[in-house]
C-alpha cells in the first residue's frame, strides 16, 4: 500500500519570523537607503533542484503540466467554469477558471477579514514574504504563464514577470509595514496636573483594514502591475479579490492558488485572497467596482476605464494607473553612439507595449551637437532608424527582444502609422523560429513636423505599441515648452532628455519638477528609460493624468488602513 502523503507542517509565526524577519529588514532598509537590493535573483541559472527551487526544464514541465485542464481553486461560490486564453505565440491555452457568484464569494471573504486583522502588521507582512518565497521558488513556471499570456520574450517574462515583480510586491510589503508600525501599538498616557494626581490613560492603536480590496489586472505586465496593489492590500489586512484581464489570467491564478496554500498553512481563512475569472465579455470589473464591500480598488489599464473607476466607485479608495505620452527630448549629447544604442533599445522593448516606453521624440528642426558633429533632424532620424535596424537585423535576436504583438489593437495601430505621417523607418514582420503563430514586428518611427496642427493632435494622443513620433521643433525651447504640456494634458509615466547643456537640463528638470513626472537624463548604457528598479526608482509619479499613485511610496500603503484608538483609564 503506497504511504499516505506527508501533509505540510503548519506555518507558526516564530517560524515565519526565523526564516523572513532578515529580509523584510534588509527591505525596509533598501526603501530608506534607495540603494540597489534585490532578493530574488534575475539570472535563470539561479534556480534548480540545487538551489531547491524549480529550474528551466521543471519549471516547463510544470506549466505544460496546467494547460488543457481545469484549474482548481477550492474557493466558495464557484457556480461553473471559464476559459479561452490564447496565447500571442498563437498556442491555445486550455485551462478553465472557476467562475464565482460574487454574491457567495464575498460573504466569505469579509469573514476571513478579522483573524487577518488581529494578527497585526507583523504576521502579515511575514506571511506576504513566505508567498513571494514560494512564488520565486517557481519563477521559471511563472515565467511561461506570463510570456504565453502577455507575449512577453522568455527572458523577459522570466525576470520582468519574476524576480523583478516579486521586487515590487516585497517593496509593497516593506512600506505597508514601516506605514502600520508608524503608530506604536500602546502608550501610556500622563498629563501632569500640578499639585493634583496627574491624569493618567493607556491607549492601544490598532492598524485596521478598508474592506474587500479588488485588484484589476492588465493584459501586458499581469504581475509586475499586480503585486504592488495586491501584496499592499493583504499586508495591511485587506482581503484581496484578483480580477484578471481575461487575456492573461494563467500568472495571477498560480498566484492566487499560491496565496490561499500559504494562508491556510499559516491558520488563516485562505478567502482573505479570492479570484474572480470572468465569461467572455461578461465585463465583470465595473460591477464588481461599485459594490459596497469593495473598500480599494487597484487598476492598471485604459484611461477611459481608470477615469470612470475614479469618477464611480466613490465608496472606494482607487489607485490607478492609466496612459500617458511619454517624451524624450533630444538636444545634445557627448555620447551620440551610446544614445543611438539606448534609444534603439527603448524603442524595440517588448515591441513598445511597456506604460513607460518613448512615444515623443521632441528634436530641434536645426539639429543638435554631438560628438561626432553636427547632426541635422534628418540625418539624427536616420541613424536612429538605422541603430533599430542594426538591432533588430538578426531575427533570432529580434525575437528575443520584441516578444510577440498582444492583441489586435496593437497591431491596427502599428498598420495605421504610416498615415499619421512620414515614414522614417517601416515595421517588418518577423518569423519566430519557434512559434510560427506568433506576430512579431519590428517597430516603426514617423516623422511630424511639430508646427502642424495635425501633427500635434497625433503625437498628444498616446499610440500603445512600436510606434515612435520624431517631432521636428523650432528650438529646444519649444521642446520643453511642448513636454510640459504633454505631461500636463495626457500624462507621462517617463520622460527622457539628452543634453550637454547645464540651462537645458536645469530647464527639462524644471518642468517634470512642476508637471510631476519622472526623469531619466543622458542614458546612454545599460539602464534604459522604460525600466525602473524597485526599492529605488518610483514607477509613475502619482502628480499628473497618467496615475494617482506611485510604485510604491508611503501614500500608496497608507491609506489601505485607518488606525483605531483604544483609550482605558489607568
Amino acid at each position: 500500500m503506497a504511504a499516505a502523503p506527508t501533509q505540510a507542517p503548519p506555518l507558526t509565526p516564530e517560524g515565519l519570523a526565523e526564516k523572513h524577519r532578515p529580509t523584510l529588514e534588509r527591505a525596509l532598509e533598501a526603501i530608506r537607503t534607495r540603494e540597489y537590493w534585490s532578493p530574488y535573483p534575475e539570472h535563470p541559472k539561479a534556480y534548480g533542484e540545487e538551489h531547491g527551487t524549480l529550474g528551466p526544464v521543471e519549471g516547463k514541465t510544470a506549466f505544460d503540466a496546467l494547460l488543457g485542464r481545469r484549474f482548481e481553486l477550492d474557493q466558495p461560490g464557484t457556480d461553473g467554469w471559464v476559459g479561452g486564453e490564447v496565447s500571442p505565440y498563437g498556442v491555445e491555452l486550455g485551462v478553465e477558471y472557476p467562475h464565482a457568484d460574487v454574491e457567495a464569494l464575498l460573504p466569505a471573504m469579509r469573514a476571513a477579514l478579522p483573524a487577518w486583522r488581529d494578527a497585526g502588521p507583523e504576521v502579515r507582512a511575514l506571511v506576504c514574504l513566505e508567498i513571494l518565497a514560494r512564488i520565486n521558488a517557481r519563477t521559471h513556471e511563472f515565467a511561461h504563464a506570463v510570456m504565453h499570456t502577455s507575449g512577453q520574450a522568455y527572458l523577459m517574462a522570466m525576470q520582468a514577470g519574476g524576480p523583478h515583480a516579486q521586487d515590487r510586491g516585497l517593496e509593497a510589503v516593506a512600506y505597508a509595514y514601516a506605514e502600520q508600525t508608524r503608530t506604536p501599538a500602546s502608550a501610556r498616557w500622563s498629563k501632569p496636573q500640578g499639585k493634583r494626581d496627574p491624569l493618567e490613560l493607556t491607549k492601544e492603536f490598532t492598524p485596521v483594514p478598508r474592506g474587500v480590496s479588488l485588484m484589476i489586472g492588465c493584459n501586458t505586465f499581469p504581475t509586475w502591475n499586480g503585486y504592488p496593489g495586491l501584496f499592499a492590500s493583504l499586508a495591511t489586512g485587506n482581503p484581496v479579490l484578483v480580477k484578471p484581464h481575461p487575456r492573461a489570467v494563467l500568472p495571477l491564478a498560480m498566484t492566487v492558488r499560491v496565496a490561499r496554500e500559504v494562508l491556510a498553512e499559516a491558520g488563516f481563512d485562505p478567502n482573505a485572497v479570492a479570484l474572480a475569472a470572468e465569461r467572455d465579455g461578461e465585463g465583470i470589473a465595473g460591477e464588481l467596482a461599485v459594490r459596497p464591500e469593495i473598500r480599494i480598488i487597484d487598476y492598471t489599464g485604459s484611461t477611459a476605464f481608470g477615469d470612470w473607476l475614479e469618477a464611480n466607485a466613490r465608496q472606494a479608495q482607487v489607485f490607478t494607473e492609466k496612459a500617458g505620452v511619454n517624451t524624450i527630448v533630444v538636444d545634445s549629447t557627448d555620447d551620440y553612439r551610446g544614445m543611438l544604442g539606448n534609444l534603439a533599445f527603448s524603442l524595440s522593448l517588448y515591441s513598445g507595449q511597456m506604460c513607460t516606453t518613448p512615444q515623443n521624440l521632441l528634436i530641434p528642426r536645426g539639429g543638435i551637437d554631438t560628438d561626432a558633429g553636427h547632426k541635422s533632424y534628418e540625418e539624427f532620424t536616420a541613424d536612429l532608424a538605422g541603430a533599430v535596424d542594426k538591432l533588430l537585423g538578426d531575427d533570432q535576436r529580434a525575437v528575443a527582444l520584441l516578444g510577440a504583438i498582444v492583441n489586435p489593437g496593437v497591431r491596427e495601430r502599428l498598420e495605421g502609422a504610416p498615415e499619421l505621417g512620414e515614414t522614417i523607418l517601416a515595421s517588418r514582420a518577423v518569423e519566430h523560429p519557434e512559434f510560427p503563430g506568433a506576430t512579431v514586428r519590428t517597430p516603426a518611427i514617423v516623422g511630424l513636423d511639430g508646427a502642424k496642427p495635425e501633427s500635434e493632435e497625433v503625437c498628444m494622443s498616446e499610440c500603445f505599441g512600436p510606434v515612435s513620433f520624431a517631432v521636428a521643433v523650432d528650438s529646444t525651447a519649444e521642446a520643453v515648452e511642448l513636454l510640459r504640456r504633454t505631461v500636463r494634458e495626457k500624462g507621462a509615466m517617463t520622460v527622457g532628455a539628452y543634453t550637454t547643456s547645464p540651462e537645458v537640463e536645469r530647464m527639462v528638470e524644471e518642468a517634470c519638477l512642476e508637471e510631476c513626472a519622472q526623469l531619466s537624463l543622458n542614458l546612454t548604457g545599460g539602464v534604459y528609460v522604460n525600466q525602473t528598479a524597485a526599492f529605488s526608482d518610483f514607477h509613475g509619479s502619482g502628480g499628473n493624468p497618467a496615475a494617482n499613485a506611485a510604485l510604491c511610496d508611503g501614500a500608496f500603503v497608507a491609506s489601505r488602513f485607518r488606525v483605531v484608538e483604544v483609550r482605558r483609564q489607568a
